[in-house]
């Protein structure tokens, strides 16, 4: 576990610094993942973490191996940084089955590919990034172990005070946007079980930093004046750097069928609580609105905690850190999660 926390962030270069420090945990496992990383859809939020992580993680075990990140890259800058922290980079669209082709044989494979906000109104380019694209990748790379990005967005909403969500409960996605996430997995399972293709599924909710995810979002609402909704009355967090690292080690969980497991904070936390919380760090008055529904979108991670660990950073630090980052002006991505949506509608 991580003892060195700052108590704050000067810059977003020690930001990102500590974002993809790799843990002893993965440090120790990295022989595993010899032979190097591909990372398809590198360029959204969390891909510069992961690929950093992957990279440090296997030069501080003395292991010379490559960590390849694929993406469109419609901002020159992220393949710039990508490349300044020693990873490969390649430019791809991954609707092109030839332009797959031509990818690298690697044995461990990140799926980060995905397609949410924009969905309505964009419901076909969704499922064909959601849904096709899976199917390609896992017949291009069926003999590598396929880490696949998914979400608990497929999991129906489950009493607040259930535990959450495991990975048994029947699917039940709300909106397309769910469907096709839900489509993602089915395709990629299809493979592991006619192919033996190897795969792990992560759920992930919600993962957090200082620029953008809910937490984020409550602080900016209250920093700002507006009104927090609270009629998603819990949700799950996690730290970037936790679920990056939880990731990278769930690729050598891969098996066929496929393997899959919840990935965030071990408890559900209430929006109420982190708003209160961030009121107070920001000295800001708050303003709820919404009523508290009885049901949320939540996952049980006891599974993860189980076979990967539990997070290293808390919820309270959490808060700490982003009022810190928030009193000061610091950055943000200007992505909101939308996190109280109840119908589905990204």
């Amino acid at each position: 576990m991580k003892t060195d926390w700052p108590k704050r962030f000067a810059s977003e270069v020690e930001l990102d610094e500590f974002l993809s420090r790799p843990s002893p945990a993965l440090v120790e496992r990295a022989a595993e993942l010899s032979g190097g990383v591909l990372v398809l859809g590198i360029g959204g939020k969390m891909g510069h973490t992961l690929g950093r992580m992957a990279k440090r993680a296997l030069t501080q075990a003395g292991i010379q191996a490559p960590v390849v990140g694929v993406s469109r890259f419609s901002d020159p800058a992220v393949e710039r940084a990508l490349q300044q922290d020693g990873i490969e980079t390649i430019r791809c669209d991954l609707t092109d089955r030839r332009a797959i082709d031509r990818l690298p044989d690697l044995p461990n494979v990140v799926f980060m590919a995905g397609r949410k906000f924009g969905s309505t109104g964009g419901e076909a380019l969704t499922w064909a990034i959601n849904a096709y694209v899976p199917g390609v990748v896992a017949d291009r790379f069926r003999t590598s172990r396929i880490l696949v990005f998914s979400t608990g967005n497929v999991y129906p909403f489950v009493p607040a005070d259930s535990g959450g969500a495991t990975e048994e409960e029947r699917p039940a996605p709300i909106g397309e946007y769910a469907q096709s996430c839900l489509g993602r997995e089915r395709v990629f399972q299809h493979f592991s079980e006619t192919r033996r293709v190897e795969i792990t599924i992560a759920r992930l909710n919600y993962a957090v930093e200082l620029r953008y995810g809910v937490l984020v979002d409550i602080a900016e609402a209250v920093w700002q004046g507006r009104p927090v909704d609270v009629s998603m009355s819990h949700v799950n967090v996690i730290w970037q750097g936790d679920a990056c690292d939880m990731m990278l080690r769930g690729i050598l969980l891969a098996s066929s069928p496929a393997e899959i497991v919840n990935v965030s904070g071990p408890e559900a936390v209430s929006v109420r609580y982190a708003a209160e919380g961030l009121s107070e760090r920001l000295k800001r008055p708050l303003r709820l609105v919404g009523l508290e529904a009885e049901n949320a979108l939540l996952a049980n991670c006891q599974k993860a905690v189980r076979l990967l660990g539990r997070p290293a950073v808390d919820v309270d630090r959490m808060l700490d850190w982003i009022a810190e980052w928030v009193q000061c002006g610091g950055r943000m991505l200007g992505k909101p999660t939308h996190f109280a949506e109840r119908e589905g509608r990204f």
